[in-house]
């Protein structure tokens, strides 16, 4: 019951694809290019004021890497599962290898980041986290992604992001 409403969710998303050219272009932007201009806006962050927010940027980035190439690594070796154009005819705007799809990477690298900056600063946080949910919803649109494989990694990298702030606050 759960994968066909993850089924559902992820045609109710992927079947906008391919009717504009300009949605294309956006997800496509979103899923692909906006994390760099995200991590870049969290590197502004030292050139403001290097002194203030140097342990925030440090904390974020390793609350990132944690998420994704430790914690979203092992969670893969364990519950192995395909993408979305691997078994079915989907709408894929990008090329993307054949490698496990649950918990998204990317979900739980921005989330995490999202969370630590949310606990430093609020507003700013709430936009980091805005970001983060376009990007994983642009994974869905561009067929990509199940959204349980975003919702695993939203999850994921929530619960990095508040374990390197529990850990380091100590």
């Amino acid at each position: 019951m759960l994968n066909n409403i993850d089924f559902y969710i992820f045609q109710q998303i992927n079947n906008w694809a391919g009717q504009w050219a300009w949605i294309d272009m956006l997800g496509i932007f979103f899923a692909k290019y906006f994390g760099y201009i995200l991590v870049f806006c969290l590197f502004l962050f030292l050139i403001k004021n290097s002194k203030k927010y140097w342990q925030m940027v440090w904390q974020a980035i390793f609350a990132g890497i944690i998420s994704r190439l430790v914690f979203t690594e092992i969670i893969r070796w364990i519950f192995p599962k395909s993408r979305p154009f691997i078994e079915n005819n989907v709408n894929l705007l990008l090329n993307h290898t054949n490698s496990s799809a649950f918990p998204s990477g990317h979900a739980a690298f921005y989330f995490a980041i999202s969370s630590v900056i949310y606990f430093y600063n609020k507003k700013i946080g709430i936009l980091f986290f805005t970001a983060s949910f376009l990007i994983c919803l642009a994974r869905v649109f561009c067929g990509i992604h199940w959204p349980l494989d975003i919702l695993a990694g939203v999850l994921l990298g929530i619960f990095s992001g508040w374990l390197i702030i529990k850990i380091f606050k100590k």
